[in-house]
């Protein structure tokens, strides 16, 4: 990475536990694993971590977030959020992660490096049920979603590639006895 290249931190959260609540985490392993990207770019996890991503995050310069977002859309519509949205939208109320993930933000700008921030969300269609694994709407927006998230990572500076052998589906997991 050169001096001059932005600082970029993908930050997939989410539970996973809660079907299309794992949105994001589920981007975020599909980024991971289909594509090799620029060294001022990471990929990461973020899950439910809320204000343990602190140093994560005050070490880049652009935060994109991917997640579920309540828009009032159809289940699958695909939103990108900066500004007065993103405190819209991080105001979700069903889940625990997002009032953590408000916390890191104002935590982060109150010591005076809190970055640039746009969160890529898509409408959940199942958020309530226990279930390991997104729905099928869920599952099918997948790749505009990436899309988007790779959009924003060229926009900054950095730069991507499919893997020539991605490795397996990491997300689908078989449900407990």
């Amino acid at each position: 990475m050169t001096d001059s290249q932005k600082r970029i931190l993908v930050l997939g959260v989410g539970n996973i536990l809660f079907t299309d609540e794992g949105i994001g985490v589920a981007a975020a392993d599909e980024i991971n694993r289909l594509y090799d990207l620029s060294d001022n770019v990471t990929v990461m996890d973020g899950g439910t971590l809320g204000t343990r991503l602190m140093d994560p995050i005050m070490n880049c310069e652009l935060l994109i977030v991917v997640d579920a977002v309540l828009g009032d859309g159809e289940p699958g519509s695909i939103y990108r959020l900066t500004g007065e949205d993103l405190r819209k939208s991080l105001a979700f109320k069903d889940s625990m992660h997002q009032t953590d993930l408000v916390d890191t933000l104002i935590m982060c700008e109150i010591v005076g490096n809190r970055p640039e921030a746009v969160i890529i969300g898509m409408e959940p269609f199942d958020y309530h049920t226990m279930n390991v694994g997104l729905s099928e709407v869920a599952k099918q927006r997948q790749e505009p979603l990436i899309g988007f998230v790779l959009e924003e990572i060229v926009k900054a500076g950095g730069t991507y590639s499919l893997k020539a052998n991605p490795g397996s589906i990491t997300q689908e997991r078989e449900p407990c006895a």
